[in-house]
């Protein structure tokens, strides 16, 4: 934790900013271990003070590295008293990271004599790179909900539910360490898959469906994300040719994937492959995230993107085919971007027929 918070006090000196206020959970967490906090406040001089109501302070006073925890009376409003500690310190210039309209003009009229800026772009430049401590949870979450999808696989056939797949794979990512789902588990059958986010419903699985199972695993607040899609029975000839255009799409997007490239470019690589098969309208996402404490965080790989991938980048790979009326496949991993390639975190068979 002391790592990340020297790189923030970093990008602070080279921003002019005096002080910084964190308020969402996930970065509380970044910083401290600790996502029960109210407020987060980090100086230039290296003291960091974490405003915590009493339903959490005891928890805090074990759980919190790097930072000092203060108690808050429960009908207290912790903006009084991250103002006051400003006063104290002489701030004049403070960046947060996100802030609701009402919290924002309530401390702008507190500190009238200290600049608010917003900064959390600062904040995921550096959630953006994993560090070692990362990659190692981010290996377990994936390791988890692979676990996950072999379950998926061993269940799945015509006659149940997607809701009963669905509580069959959470089940098993629970049973063998998982803190939670990182998302609600998308189990989605026949025409049904040709939504992306389809979620999963009461829905009979029937043979000649493609079934799509998109899930993720969640260890010590880190998240996963892997996609199969399955077909039950003998594909059609039509279904055989979506799912090799999608697999070997993201065969091609991971190949081009590492270090120094361009995220654009790396859509590219699938995207063109998809419309050369003749799906390219049917291709309607960019073709990954990157994902750590959130599902969704920077950087994006899409065709507007203006990322470059960088080592220690964690992203997900998913090409999709989506036909309405008819279904759809995509075909997803987390990927860890090194310095020559992409190592797949997730590991299941890209495995077309169950």
């Amino acid at each position: 934790m002391a790592g990340r918070m020297e790189r923030l006090l970093s990008l602070m000196g080279a921003e002019g900013l005096e002080g910084f206020l964190i308020t969402d959970p996930r970065n509380m967490y970044y910083f401290t271990g600790f996502s029960g906090g109210s407020m987060l406040l980090i100086t230039r001089d290296a003291e960091s003070i974490l405003f915590v109501y009493g339903v959490n302070y005891e928890a805090a006073k074990v759980k919190v590295e790097g930072a000092q925890v203060e108690l808050i009376e429960a009908d207290e409003n912790p903006i009084g008293r991250v103002v006051k500690r400003l006063e104290e310190m002489g701030v004049r210039s403070l960046g947060f990271d996100s802030l609701k309209a009402s919290t924002y003009l309530k401390l702008k009229s507190s500190i009238s004599r200290a600049e608010l800026r917003d900064s959390g772009r600062l904040v995921w430049e550096l959630r953006k790179i994993k560090d070692r401590t990362e990659i190692l949870l981010m290996r377990r979450a994936a390791e988890l909900t692979s676990m996950g999808m072999r379950r998926a696989m061993e269940v799945v056939e015509a006659g149940l539910t997607e809701r009963m797949v669905a509580a069959e794979i959470e089940y098993e990512m629970r049973r063998t360490g998982s803190d939670g789902v990182a998302f609600d588990t998308i189990v989605s059958s026949g025409p049904d898959s040709a939504f992306p986010h389809g979620g999963c419903g009461d829905r009979v699985i029937r043979r000649g469906d493609f079934v799509l199972v998109d899930i993720g695993a969640k260890y010590m607040g880190y998240c996963s994300d892997l996609t199969r899609t399955f077909i039950m029975g003998d594909p059609s000839p039509k279904q055989r040719r979506i799912y090799e255009a999608v697999r070997k799409a993201q065969e091609l997007a991971v190949n081009a994937a590492r270090a120094g490239v361009k995220a654009k470019d790396v859509d590219r690589a699938a995207r063109e492959h998809i419309s050369g098969a003749g799906y390219g309208e049917h291709f309607v996402h960019g073709l990954g995230h990157g994902i750590g404490l959130d599902v969704h965080e920077p950087p994006r790989l899409s065709p507007r993107s203006r990322d470059v991938l960088v080592e220690g980048n964690v992203v997900t790979v998913e090409p999709g085919v989506y036909i309405p009326k008819f279904g759809g496949v995509r075909i997803e991993d987390t990927v860890l971007i090194t310095a020559d390639e992409a190592e797949k975190l997730t590991e299941a068979p890209v495995q077309m027929v169950l």
